[in-house]
């Protein structure tokens, strides 16, 4: 299991909008920091410099901290919890295979559950904040977060994971396929607020300002993504953030990359969820182009993935240290 990191906020976005605390024009002016009384101390956005105006669409595509730590303490931990849950997040997938992990949703309830000492079952505001961002106490696993990413993919619909496709008959040689299984749908108020989330998802990797256009770069089909780092251990928000190379590999960021395609399609082929762990930088440097080569993979011909191959010249890629 893994802190999500930034691969969790489109369905921080979903959850802002059901609730009503903002809406999709929502506008915040990131300055690189965030503040409020009663949050503990000043939190640090992954761009020093900040992001400038974001409404909620770019605030996904930027990967916009400030945004989301202040949507983050409009809705409370509770509504938060609440809503990524339907998405599969903090429960077992139930896919075919032994040795699933659970993965934490935190929660009032769960902080009350995990800790013995009264002291230490306080859920305090500065515990959402972080949360907001998928750090903190949350956990998931890569196949949780590619199941809520197909579920965003496909606006809802929810299918039980497998591994096992059909079972072929020793002595026959005939195959049963085996019928996908669907769940509950995750149904919100307002289907325009799917648009939003894979909007900004699909700016992420193609729009100029997106954390990820550099590994989308050139692609023959339209890809949505989501970058994201998660912290192994906290900086204070007075102290200078070190580069990958000054710390021991095991403190290293974890990189993270979410993604599904073709994004303009009815229903998306295929979602990928890449974690590297230990990165010596963000999502979008290392893990957003294994997942590209993944999507290639599957999606081209041998022949379009050849001609693909040949002309792949080096892009830019965002190597910011956040996201």
């Amino acid at each position: 299991t893994y802190p999500p990191g930034s691969t969790v906020k489109p369905l921080f976005a979903l959850a802002a909008l059901e609730y009503g605390v903002v809406t999709p024009e929502h506008t915040e002016f990131c300055r690189g920091r965030w503040s409020s009384p009663g949050y503990g101390r000043v939190r640090r956005d992954w761009k020093p410099e900040g992001h400038g105006a974001v409404d909620m669409r770019k605030a996904i595509a930027t990967s916009c901290d400030v945004y989301f730590f202040d949507i983050a303490r409009l809705m409370g931990i509770d509504r938060m919890a609440t809503f990524v849950s339907k998405f599969g997040l903090g429960s077992p997938t139930g896919i075919d295979i032994d040795g699933e992990r659970s993965g934490i949703v935190p929660s009032t309830e769960w902080k009350k559950r995990a800790y013995r000492q009264k002291e230490q079952q306080i859920w305090f505001p500065g515990d959402t904040i972080s949360v907001g961002i998928g750090q903190g106490q949350m956990l998931t696993t890569p196949l949780q977060l590619a199941h809520a990413i197909s579920t965003i993919a496909s606006r809802g619909q929810r299918f039980q994971p497998r591994l096992v496709k059909g079972i072929r008959d020793s002595l026959t040689g005939q195959v049963r396929e085996l019928p996908p299984t669907s769940l509950s749908p995750v149904q919100i108020a307002d289907p325009a607020g799917w648009d939003v989330a894979i909007g900004g998802m699909i700016d992420v990797a193609n729009a100029s300002y997106g954390t990820a256009r550099g590994a989308a770069a050139r692609s023959p089909y339209l890809i949505a993504g989501k970058s994201g780092t998660a912290q192994v251990f906290s900086v204070a928000s007075n102290e200078r953030i070190r580069k990958a190379d000054e710390l021991a590999e095991r403190l290293r960021d974890h990189a993270l990359f979410v993604a599904f395609a073709p994004a303009d399609a009815p229903m998306p082929k295929i979602v990928v969820a890449v974690i590297v762990e230990n990165a010596p930088g963000g999502g979008s440097a290392f893990a957003a182009p294994i997942a590209r080569k993944l999507l290639d993979a599957y999606l081209l011909t041998p022949e379009e993935l050849a001609a693909q191959e040949a002309k792949r010249q080096p892009a830019p890629v965002a190597t910011t240290r956040g996201d």
